[in-house]
C-alpha cells in the first residue's frame, strides 16, 4: 500500500461528513479494498488524509473546468503525483480521482467546507498545489485560472495571497512584486518588510503537521518567494 492508502486509512476526520463526504464515500467504494478506511469521529484537526482528500476533490473540479477530462489531463495529474508522492501513491490517488470525476461536484459548497474546517496555511498549500497540478502540462487553461480563482475566494484565502501564488505560475513582467505583495513604487525598506513576513507565512514547516511529503512540496512555494525576492532585489541593486 503506497502512502495515499496508508494516509486515508489512517482516518478521515471533518471530511468525511457535509458534501465532501458525499463525494469521498462514493470514491471509497472502489479503494476500500486497497485502504482499511477508518473515520475519526468528533476530530476537527485537519488529518493528512482530510488533505488529501479535499485536494483530489478541488483537483477534479479544474480538471472538469472546461466540460471535458481528457486522457493527456489524467496524465499529467498522475506524473505530478508521482513526482510529489511516489509512483505507488499516484496509481492509488488516480484511482481514487476516476471515481471522483464522475460524480457533480459543488464546487463553492466544498470548498466553504475547506474554509471552515482547515487552517489557511493548508488552504494555502492546496491553492499551490491545484495551480501546479493545473499547470503540469506547461499550461493554465483561462477556465481553469477563473476556476482556481473561484476556489480561492471560497477558501477565504485573501486577494493577495491569491495572486502571489498564481504568480507563482502565470507569469507577468510584475510577477515578482505580485508574489511579494507589493508594487513597483514601493521603497527597498517595504520590499524587505515584505518578504519577511511571507518567509514566515510560507514556511514550510507551518504544514509539517501533514507530513513530510507535504512538507517537502511547500518548499517550492517558499523557493518562489526567494526567488520573488532576489529578482526585486537583483532589478534594485538592493543589498
Amino acid at each position: 500500500m503506497g502512502k495515499f492508502g496508508k494516509w486515508i486509512g489512517a482516518g478521515l476526520g471533518w471530511t468525511f461528513g457535509g458534501p465532501l463526504g458525499a463525494i469521498i464515500g462514493f470514491a471509497l467504494g472502489s479503494f476500500v479494498d486497497a485502504a482499511d478506511v477508518s473515520v475519526i469521529k468528533g476530530e476537527r484537526k485537519t488529518t493528512t488524509g482530510d488533505f488529501i482528500a479535499s485536494l483530489l476533490v478541488l483537483v477534479a473540479s479544474i480538471m472538469k473546468a472546461d466540460g471535458k477530462v481528457l486522457r493527456s489531463e489524467l496524465d499529467y495529474v498522475k506524473k505530478y503525483f508521482v513526482q510529489a508522492f511516489g509512483n505507488e501513491s499516484a496509481l492509488e490517488a488516480m484511482q481514487m480521482l476516476k471515481d471522483i470525476l464522475k460524480q457533480n461536484i459543488p464546487v463553492r459548497d466544498i470548498s466553504v467546507q475547506i474554509k471552515q474546517r482547515m487552517d489557511y496555511s493548508s488552504r494555502l498549500q492546496l491553492l499551490h498545489f491545484l495551480y501546479g497540478i493545473a499547470n503540469a502540462d506547461g499550461h493554465i487553461d483561462s477556465s481553469e485560472i477563473q476556476l482556481i480563482e473561484q476556489i480561492a475566494y471560497y477558501l477565504g484565502i485573501s486577494s493577495a495571497d491569491s495572486g502571489s501564488i498564481k504568480n507563482m505560475f502565470v507569469k507577468s513582467t510584475d510577477s515578482a512584486y505580485i508574489i511579494l505583495g507589493v508594487d513597483r513604487n514601493a521603497t527597498n525598506e517595504e520590499v524587505k518588510k515584505a518578504y519577511r513576513k511571507l518567509a514566515v507565512k510560507y514556511h514550510p514547516d507551518k504544514v509539517g503537521y501533514l507530513g513530510d511529503d507535504i512538507r517537502n512540496k511547500a518548499k517550492e512555494k517558499f523557493q518562489s518567494i526567494n526567488e520573488a525576492y532576489e529578482t526585486v532585489k537583483k532589478e534594485r541593486g538592493m543589498v
